[in-house]
């Protein structure tokens, strides 16, 4: 595995943890800035609006740039926003640079993933993902905690400003660490990469990604009420079942990446049908503690874990150019946006159970989006594995 793949990991992390630090400094920043609770929470949808409408657009608009020099104008980027939150004297200009860091994040995301691909072998191309998403598993692991210890203790600010530190050690070691890639003649057209999208197959990998994150984001956005006001837990005690959570998650994502690149098809529809029954066993057992946190565990392992199978199966039925993947992380982060939306409203009609029907109701069309492929697969070999070559090499490693 290429070293670089490790420093795209640390970029990574360093924007999954600035995503993280309003929901775990929401009565802190409401004092400061002098707005309500609902009204900070509207800052975590506003970040997520961002990556999902913005991010591609940034992207686009970096494709003439080789992959290097792209995601350093994305740090820069992302830091003038980070540091804007930091320094952000009202509400307003707080919102403003969630914005901007949002756009920043989902655009690093897509030319990062698309970098990680080009770097590895096509053989590793999974794994190499894994690696590289490691940081995501990390930033839900540690980044969240460390910058909610840190704003508790020092003030909301200075868990910006950590994070601003953090970004800059990201953008120095990418500098130095992350080689030059360039691109093959003709790779970064905008028309080349938006001929990608006439693909149906693409369109339908694209939902099953939506599907597969809003199934587990439909129990994981709720799991501290869930635990406190049903299964009984303590407030105390939340914050280590969510490091446990973080833990399995870390787990499930080095194994999907060792089995990405071969099984992609079964590893889908196996996690989907874990999920799946994970996501109703916890909705029936919600008030037994023991078997709540195994269905919890469960979801950790096979939820937002299915990552690098998605990305491969993305990738092969378009190309690893960095706006396949930006636009890719914008389905991703619908399938968040649909968990959250509709969650509150199903708590208020039926209750907190409700969010975990609705994930096993996601759940069961993203294995509906797998049946045309799946029959493709029988059909044209049955029983072998998912190695396909992709569509076009968009770039080799100079």
């Amino acid at each position: 595995m290429p070293r670089a793949v490790y420093v795209l990991a640390l970029g990574i992390f360093a924007m999954v943890t600035s995503e993280f630090v309003v929901a775990g400094l929401m009565p802190q920043m409401a004092d400061g800035l002098g707005a309500t609770i609902p009204e900070i929470g509207y800052l975590i949808t506003a970040f997520a609006m961002a990556m999902a409408f913005g991010g591609p657009f940034l992207t686009a608009a970096l494709l003439k740039l080789a992959p290097k020099r792209a995601l350093l104008v994305v740090f820069a980027v992302f830091l003038a926003g980070n540091v804007l939150a930091a320094l952000a004297p009202d509400y307003v200009t707080m919102l403003v640079a969630r914005v901007v860091t949002g756009i920043a994040s989902q655009a690093f995301f897509g030319v990062g993933i698309s970098m990680a691909t080009q770097l590895a072998r096509p053989e590793m191309r999974g794994r190499a993902v894994a690696v590289a998403l490691n940081g995501l598993m990390l930033g839900t692991l540690l980044g969240l905690p460390m910058a909610t210890v840190v704003g508790e203790h020092l003030g909301w600010r200075a868990a910006f400003w950590a994070i601003t530190v953090l970004t800059t050690l990201a953008a120095v070691t990418t500098f130095v660490g992350v080689p030059h890639v360039e691109r093959t003649e003709g790779g970064g057209a905008l028309r080349d990469e938006l001929g990608a999208f006439k693909s149906p197959r693409l369109w339908l990998s694209l939902l099953t990604s939506t599907f597969v994150i809003g199934a587990t984001f439909s129990a994981f956005s709720y799991l501290n009420p869930i635990l406190t006001e049903i299964t009984g837990f303590a407030t105390g005690t939340v914050p280590l079942l969510l490091i446990a959570y973080g833990a399995a998650t870390l787990i499930g994502n080095t194994v999907v990446g060792r089995l990405a690149d071969r099984y992609t098809l079964p590893v889908l529809a196996t996690g989907l049908l874990l999920n799946l029954g994970f996501l109703v066993g916890f909705a029936l057992v919600a008030d037994v503690p023991v078997a709540a946190v195994a269905m919890m565990l469960g979801i950790g392992l096979v939820g937002v874990t299915m990552n690098p199978a998605m990305i491969t199966r993305v990738q092969r039925a378009s190309n690893t150019g960095p706006l396949v993947n930006s636009v890719h992380s914008s389905f991703i982060t619908g399938g968040i946006i649909i968990a959250t939306s509709v969650g509150g409203p199903a708590i208020d009609a039926y209750g907190l159970r409700a969010p975990l029907w609705i994930g096993a109701g996601l759940a069961v069309l993203g294995l509906l989006s797998l049946i045309p492929d799946l029959r493709q697969r029988r059909a044209t070999a049955p029983g072998a594995a998912d190695v396909v070559t992709p569509v076009r090499e968009p770039a080799r490693v100079g």
